[in-house]
């Protein structure tokens, strides 16, 4: 149900179990990953079913509510459960005993039920409303059954849900639609790429070996305007990076920045530390439909240095040289955290931008007093943003940890613009 792209994980699994696969379900059109469904079914012969109506060209069978698909001595049931998306399905498992769980997909989650403002602002609310009617639904399923969602970590039981998840603990219909679209956070820009690739469907990705290229192929690769991303710590980043370069971490938000920052499919060159794993940010992109990592360079940041090349630097500080160095006017600091965020409570006298907005508007930071503090709640937006202004040519100061310990230190909060 629901399979990414990178297949070599299920066929991992099926081999293991020695199992026949007879059917590919989904759960719904995703917006935040491509399917490895159609590629799957194909590869096995085997049914791939889809929400009826939800605009799929590719080859599938269309599951309605209460259509019922046998896997072995089980039955998956279709249950229509609009909220995340208008078609969206979830699938009981039921077998003459009763139902013993259901794959929630995007609607009831851990804690939580899936976002409803990814369709459209006129769909929101009415989307929302039907999410709650749904979790009710599922609900009826009988406390003993087992959730299974597609997004978030962990599967649980209705039981437990029960007790935690705004669906079960709101008042009514009315106040979970307010608590659900109150603070909502913004969303990768590559979203708006996914749908139409899931409808049609893409071809079976395959992991293979990442192009090595010298520090001479990667200067003329960036000098012809593609992007250089560097996957290393910001700490690492920040002491010697190539100029112009971007410093998003490898670690599991690694494809989402690059589908949220760079042009969809844009050419990207990778600087790694001799321990990190190119493949990784492959299979992170291919998870998207991003094909288009060109490389990555062989011998990292050393190689770089030893050809004679130049590097570029920046500092980095914690809240206290931030707390420091605004007190006394040297400098002025930047809040790239979510809008959410930001109106909880920030940094006086800071400006706001977040992180993902600065690849349009960089240019409207230039008035800002230099250095640049940067700052969000961890350190890995603002290293991030750190160097998109280094790359812009102004002077940035990353700030690592985040606005958090600001509080923490007892440092003073805004509320205000």
């Amino acid at each position: 149900v629901d399979p990414q792209r990178d297949l070599d994980r299920i066929e991992a699994v099926l081999q293991q179990l020695g199992g026949r696969l007879v059917a590919v379900l989904e759960t719904h059109v995703h917006n935040d990953y491509v399917s490895g469904g159609p590629a799957l079914a194909a590869r096995h012969g085997a049914a791939y079913g889809v929400p009826a109506d939800a605009g799929h060209t590719v080859a599938h069978t269309a599951l309605s509510d209460g259509d019922e698909v046998s896997v072995g001595a089980v039955r998956l049931r279709a249950l229509h459960t609009p909220g995340h998306t208008p078609h969206h399905i979830s699938y009981a498992i039921v077998d003459g005993d009763g139902t013993h769980g259901v794959f929630t997909g995007g609607s009831v989650l851990v804690g939580a039920c899936g976002r409803t403002d990814l369709i459209s602002p006129e769909q929101t609310e009415g989307l929302t409303r039907s999410q709650y009617r749904s979790a009710q639904r599922i609900a009826a399923l009988g406390e003993p059954a087992a959730i299974a969602p597609t997004h978030g970590a962990g599967s649980f039981c209705v039981a437990r849900e029960r007790t935690r998840n705004p669906a079960y603990l709101a008042a009514g219909e009315d106040e979970f639609v307010r608590g659900q679209l109150s603070g909502l956070l913004a969303y990768p820009a590559y979203y708006s790429q996914m749908a139409a690739l899931n409808r049609r469907g893409l071809e079976a990705w395959e992991a293979g070996p990442v192009a090595m290229l010298s520090p001479a192929d990667v200067e003329q690769r960036q000098s012809q305007g593609e992007v250089v991303v560097d996957g290393r710590s910001r700490g690492a980043f920040a002491a010697g990076h190539i100029p112009g370069s971007v410093n998003i971490e490898l670690d599991v938000q690694f494809g989402t920045y690059i589908g949220w920052l760079l042009p969809f499919g844009a050419p990207v060159v990778l600087v790694l530390d001799p321990g990190q794993d190119p493949g990784e940010a492959v299979r992170q992109c291919a998870r998207i439909g991003i094909e288009s990592i060109v490389g990555v360079l062989e011998g990292g940041i050393a190689a770089w240095t030893a050809s004679g090349r130049r590097t570029s630097t920046y500092a980095t500080t914690d809240v206290d040289g931030l707390h420091r160095a605004l007190e006394v006017g040297s400098g002025s600091g930047l809040d790239v955290r979510q809008d959410a965020e930001w109106t909880a409570g920030h940094v006086p006298g800071a400006r706001h931008l977040h992180v993902a907005d600065l690849p349009g508007r960089v240019e409207e930071l230039r008035d800002m007093a230099a250095p640049v503090y940067v700052y969000c709640r961890t350190g890995h937006r603002a290293a991030i943003a750190a160097s998109m202004l280094d790359a812009a040519g102004i002077s940035a100061v990353h700030v690592d940890g985040g606005f958090p310990d600001w509080v923490e230190h007892g440092y003073a909060v805004s509320d205000t613009a």
